[in-house]
This record gives C-alpha cells, structure tokens and sequence, in this order.
C-alpha cells in the first residue's frame, strides 16, 4: 500500500515544475499583450500628435516645431516602448506627417527618417558601450543630426533641395532641445528597474 504513495511523492516536484512553467508562460503571454497594448497607444498618440501640431502651432501662435515633435515621440518611444516599437515611429512618422501635410517636403523627409532610425541606432549602441543614459542619447541625437546636415547640403548641392527648406530652428534651440531631451530620458531610464538595463533600456 506504501508504493503509490511513493510513486505520488516523487511526481509532486515534476507537477509542480510543469505548473510553474505554465504560469510563467501565461506571465510571459500576458505582459506581452501589455506590451502591444502600450505601443499600440503610443502609437496612436504619435500620429494624433503630429497631425495636430501644425493646427496647434497655428491656433497658438506658436512654433511647436522648435520643440521637434516627431523626436520627442522617439525620446518617448525609448522610454515607455519596446526598441522595435521606437524603430517603427522613427521611420513612420516622418512618413506621416508628409501624407498629411506635404511637411516636410519630400527629400527632407527622406532626410529625416534617415537621420532618426540612425538616432535610435546610435542610442542604443551607445547605451550598451558607455553604460550612461545622458552621455548615449545626447551623442545619438548630435552625430545623427550631423548626418542630416551633411546630407541636407549634397541635396541642396545636387539641387533635389532649397537652402530654406533645410532647418528653420535656430542650432542653439536645437542644442538646448537636444540637453532637455537627453536629461529627460536620463531620468526617466534610470528608474527603471532592470538587472542589467543598459542592454536593452527599454526591458
């Protein structure tokens, strides 16, 4: 009568392996449906914020778009987002905001959706070098938009661009965007909480 009680004993600790990888399976599937549920809102709140901009900027009198709103919803990507998520709203909304507006204008937008999937490279490989939030994302943002400047002036040099279609945002706002953004970031990274969140910010 002893045997299948034994028998009993030595499945327990295989039952309750099997339970405890089906829970964490359902963890796993549970915060990825969060995940997608987040992005899909952030998402949406990007396009939305791009469309009204130009309405926003009139009504307001005005120029949001000192504050460079298609890079504060990458910045806000990195933050809040998956990394795939970031690459998609760095190389759609540039996208967008043309379809809707005809802004920027063709090559220019080119140009930028260039320059932010570049931002979000640079950023992440730099967070994984340097291990400095502030440091990774301030270098990102300055060597990338070096690529869109020095881009820009062979379009304008092969005549496919204006000189003013270029950048109407002084450098030294753009500069002081860039410090906000990258303190912004700094401080939101950092309190996260990650066993090793510089190889991968956004876990």
């Amino acid at each position: 009568m002893s045997f299948p009680i034994i028998a009993d004993s030595k499945r327990t600790p295989e039952l309750t392996l099997r339970g405890r990888k089906s829970g964490s399976a359902t963890l796993k599937a549970i915060s990825q449906e969060v995940s997608l549920s987040k992005s899909f809102v952030l998402d949406f709140f990007g396009l939305l914020f791009i469309y009204f901009v130009p309405a926003l900027s009139h009504t307001l009198s005005v120029p949001l778009y000192y504050i460079e709103p298609i890079r504060l919803m990458v910045i806000i990507a990195m933050i809040f987002s998956s990394k795939r998520n970031t690459y998609l709203i760095a190389l759609s909304l540039p996208v967008f905001s043309f379809l809707i507006s005809s802004h920027p204008v063709f090559p220019r937008m080119i140009i930028m959706t260039l320059e932010l999937g570049l931002n979000v490279w640079l950023f992440y490989t730099f967070a994984r070098l340097l291990r400095n939030y502030f440091t990774s994302i301030l270098l990102s943002i300055v060597l990338s938009k070096g690529v869109y400047y020095l881009l820009s002036y062979l379009f304008v040099q092969m005549s496919f661009l204006g000189k003013g279609e270029m950048s109407s945002i002084p450098l030294y706002i753009q500069a002081i965007v860039a410090v906000i953004f990258s303190g912004y970031l700094f401080i939101m990274l950092t309190r996260k909480e990650s066993p090793d969140p510089y190889v991968d910010p956004t876990r």
